[in-house]
């Protein structure tokens, strides 16, 4: 995946699109004051200069989808793996809920189930049956919606061809306004993700750590 720092404005559509699509529970603001609020993806924001030229840059931070991913050696029960399309999985019923992975996790984008979620109706009648309702005292992150990569590489499939370019959207990519993500294969280069990733303009979070994470972020135009 590749975020155009220059293109995000913050508006958060795609927490909302991420929540929808992938039943997320609520976050009431008790639960927030103690750290347990829900999001798969966040928006940070950060301030440059001083007043009265101030500069406000967003920055979306999601599962980073690491290669060498901090938080996969030490689950002892390997609920979290790296899988053959290199994303790295959470294999709910097999959490345990140490919570390892999140302590090892240097982008803070793993949650813990600390309740069994509850919804306000008529929120039940939104719930996309495409994915699992988690249980209390399991790990999730995001999965790059994969139940919509699975549902493209099935249609692919069904009519023999290869899944095009741009065609698998997760749900932050496909509700972003400003067009600031882009999802695709970097294991082809000629994908747009992959032209992305390898401009001048791309950058990882925390690269020195050594993760060799899969999200590329593109550092504003000046």
């Amino acid at each position: 995946m590749a975020i155009d720092l220059d293109r995000c404005t913050g508006c958060q559509a795609c927490v909302a699109a991420c929540h929808a699509e992938n039943n997320l529970p609520l976050s009431d603001p008790e639960s927030a004051a103690k750290g347990r609020a829900f999001h798969w993806i966040r928006v940070d924001r950060y301030y440059e200069g001083e007043f009265p030229s101030i500069r406000v840059k967003h920055m979306p931070v999601l599962c980073q989808q690491c290669d060498e991913a901090p938080c996969e050696p030490v689950c002892p029960v390997y609920a979290t793996y790296r899988n053959d399309e290199g994303l790295n999985v959470q294999v709910y019923n097999r959490c345990v809920g140490t919570r390892y992975c999140a302590n090892n996790c240097p982008y803070s984008v793993r949650f813990f189930n600390w309740f069994d979620p509850v919804w306000p109706e008529p929120l039940p009648l939104q719930h996309n049956p495409d994915v699992s309702i988690r249980m209390t005292g399991v790990m999730e992150k995001c999965t790059f919606c994969i139940q919509r990569i699975q549902r493209a590489e099935r249609d692919a499939a069904s009519e023999h061809r290869q899944v095009a370019d741009g065609e698998i959207q997760p749900a932050c990519v496909q509700s972003c306004p400003a067009e600031a993500m882009t999802f695709g294969d970097l294991n082809d280069p000629e994908s747009k993700v992959s032209r992305l990733a390898a401009s001048g303009r791309a950058t990882r979070l925390l690269e020195e750590l050594g993760t060799k994470s899969k999200v590329f972020y593109l550092e504003r135009s000046e």
